[in-house]
């Protein structure tokens, strides 16, 4: 018997396959990109040696997942035994990424997350209306197309390279359904946040724990929606939170993922594909390699962005701003003011004509002592969220005069910049009316922390939303625990903002914000 040589690109299996690029090896089985010279088109090909003890297995595997036709499986084109020294399997070829090179550079945005899991929960539904089980759902086993189409891969054939345990009797069906619905929610969970439940898996690493609890993904990472973080609760979740009804079904988790995409964004999908012409047969595919932005990650839109015109700046803005002051009756209000204005330059002019000199106007003051400013209210502000907020509820814990309690940020991971998501987050103090603001004392929760403090212009007419509308009052870098920042002269304002630039580390790799007291200073 002669030693096995290596496959290279170039050999032919079956005296039609000729390989073309490997695409990666796993398990001991090589996945090859070729080309079918009968029909003219491009496969993918699964190899395992011959000799391999789980070769049968994996060949019956795939046999047995060709009674699923739900498109969004890469079908078994042809299973061929023994040649060249290996079993194959044939699929069709799918111009797409794997799932986990997407998030090894940004998990997605919650609305994406939720349309491509809900599309795997479907196909796996359809699985298991038929008896067949993936049961090692990995990202690496899912694909996205540059129109955003989902594909999957392994059904049956992944089990059979890692082959597991499952138990005997009427639960059997149970067992494995249970095991493919943790599957869906662990790749929700990776698609969220980047981060795999349960240890380092395709290159992601493990989701981190508290109390040997697996943190909710807007735990992890600010701007999940709300209502994504609690399906991948109710799937993970032992128990979930809130008392919520946990999720036991592949069908019932594409229903509830399609119900939040579809809330999210209406987009044009493009209708499914006939098994017997789908698209990812068409012919000389052309190799696609992973450079750049991945795809896949947003749908297609009925408008594209080319005709979409571009965002307003800060001075088209303002610009923008000014000319609707000079609309209906406010335009009487802005003429009458312009003729006081003029009417009072001609007036100091022909005044200043009579005299020799010219007396300086008076530097503006505010009436009355330096003292404790009283703040009515306090709101955090969080312009780069994605709901806008950002821990709401304790905003007034940071004015209550106790410094055992206070307003904190969420918990972000890596860097103290918050993770890199965000320029800051803050606080927005109201003073009730204009006041003229001297000091602003801070006693915060932890150390080191970067922050500034900002202000509204003095004809505000609400509270800030964003900080474009503010400006910088003073900064301080790497800020101890209690710290006192003053302001420059006449600083009339009705807003203070404490906005957290870099934040104190929380734990290992983890950084929060937390913000016990504020106390502002100031004239009335």
């Amino acid at each position: 018997m002669t030693e096995r040589r290596s496959l290279i690109s170039g050999d032919v299996i079956a005296q039609r396959y000729h390989l073309q690029d490997l695409v990666h090896e796993r398990l001991g089985a090589t996945t090859w990109r070729a080309h079918d010279a009968v029909l003219s088109r491009n496969v993918g090909l699964e190899l395992l040696p011959s000799d391999d003890p789980r070769a049968d297995g994996f060949l019956d595997a795939a046999r047995r997942s060709t009674a699923v036709t739900d498109p969004r499986f890469l079908r078994v084109l042809d299973l061929i035994e023994d040649d060249r020294g290996h079993h194959l399997v044939v699929r069709e070829w799918a111009r797409a990424f794997s799932l986990d090179a997407v998030l090894a550079q940004a998990p997605l945005p919650s609305s994406r997350a939720a349309a491509v899991v809900a599309e795997v929960a479907e196909a796996l539904a359809h699985a298991h209306a038929l008896g067949q089980y993936h049961r090692r759902l990995t990202p690496h086993q899912v694909l996205l197309k540059e129109s955003g189409a989902v594909r999957v891969v392994g059904l049956g054939v992944a089990t059979a390279l890692a082959p597991t345990s499952t138990p005997d009797g009427p639960l059997e069906r149970q067992h494995l359904e249970r095991l493919d619905v943790q599957g869906l929610g662990k790749v929700l969970y990776a698609c969220l946040v980047s981060r795999w439940p349960g240890g380092h898996v395709d290159g992601l690493r493990a989701a981190p724990t508290e109390h040997g609890r697996i943190l909710r993904p807007r735990q992890v990472r600010a701007g999940i929606d709300r209502d994504v973080d609690a399906v991948c609760d109710r799937i993970l979740g032992h128990p979930p939170v809130h008392h919520r009804a946990p999720i036991t079904t592949a069908a019932e988790v594409a229903r509830e993922l399609h119900r939040l995409a579809d809330r999210s964004e209406t987009v044009e999908v493009a209708p499914v594909a006939d098994p017997t012409t789908s698209i990812d047969l068409s012919r000389h595919d052309p190799v696609i390699e992973p450079v750049g932005p991945p795809p896949g990650l947003e749908p297609p839109r009925r408008r594209p962005k080319a005709y979409e015109p571009a965002p307003p700046t800060t001075s088209e803005r303002q610009l923008a701003r000014l000319r609707s002051l000079t609309r209906g009756e406010r335009g009487l209000v802005a003429l009458g003011v312009v003729g006081v204005m003029v009417i009072a330059a001609v007036i100091g002019l022909l005044a200043g004509r009579e005299t020799v000199g010219t007396a300086a106007e008076p530097t503006p003051s505010a009436t009355g002592e330096l003292g404790p400013l009283e703040v009515t209210s306090v709101t955090d502000l969080d312009p780069q969220g994605g709901d806008g907020t950002e821990n709401p509820d304790e905003t007034e814990l940071a004015i209550d005069g106790d410094p055992s309690t206070g307003w904190t940020t969420s918990l972000y991971y890596r860097r103290a910049d918050l993770g890199g998501l965000k320029d800051g987050v803050g606080l927005v103090l109201d003073l009730g009316s204009l006041r003229d603001v001297d000091s602003v004392r801070l006693t915060l929760g932890g150390e080191p922390t970067s922050l500034s403090i900002l202000t509204a212009a003095p004809g505000a007419d609400g509270s800030p939303t964003d900080v474009d509308e503010l400006t910088e009052a003073a900064r301080v870098d790497q800020a101890g625990a209690d710290v006192t920042v003053s302001l420059p002269d006449l600083t009339f304002t009705r807003y203070v903002v404490v906005w957290l630039r870099e934040l104190p580390p929380a734990g290992p790799d983890q950084f929060r914000g937390d913000i016990r007291e504020i106390r502002v200073q100031g004239r009335s």
